[in-house]
């Protein structure tokens, strides 16, 4: 595997997350196409509403009343969502619950992270 192409690593410390390498082609595509599930406000707000939850799954139940749009067009935004793998859900009789999944969220939180400073 090319280096280009390799995945994106976090450093051993809990809180200093950055790129160990520049972006691969296959790495960006995959990012964009998770950034621009994000690029619109009612899919930032489900997602925010879901990783709130601090790892509990949450019901679209609970979920729909928070906006002033049809079910149908939530069940929308929750699928670009999960085509994108920022979150995933399972279905209970007539409900689906939600979760977010940590990994992905990492690894877009890693692209934004500027490393700090070496002092010269």
């Amino acid at each position: 595997m090319p280096k280009q192409d390799l995945p994106l690593l976090a450093s051993t410390d809990c809180c200093d997350t950055t790129l160990a390498a520049p972006l691969g082609v296959e790495a960006a595509v995959q990012l964009a196409g998770a950034f621009k599930a994000l690029a619109d406000p009612v899919r930032l707000r489900l997602l925010s509403l879901i990783v709130s939850r601090s790892g509990e799954q949450i019901c679209v139940c609970e979920l729909t009343p928070q906006f002033e749009l049809s079910q149908p067009t939530i069940s929308h935004h929750l699928k670009v969502l999960r085509e994108a793998g920022l979150i995933d859900c399972e279905r209970r009789g007539t409900w689906v619950y939600y979760w977010a999944i940590p990994a992905a969220l990492h690894r877009l939180s890693d692209v934004l992270t500027v490393p700090a400073a070496t002092p010269a």
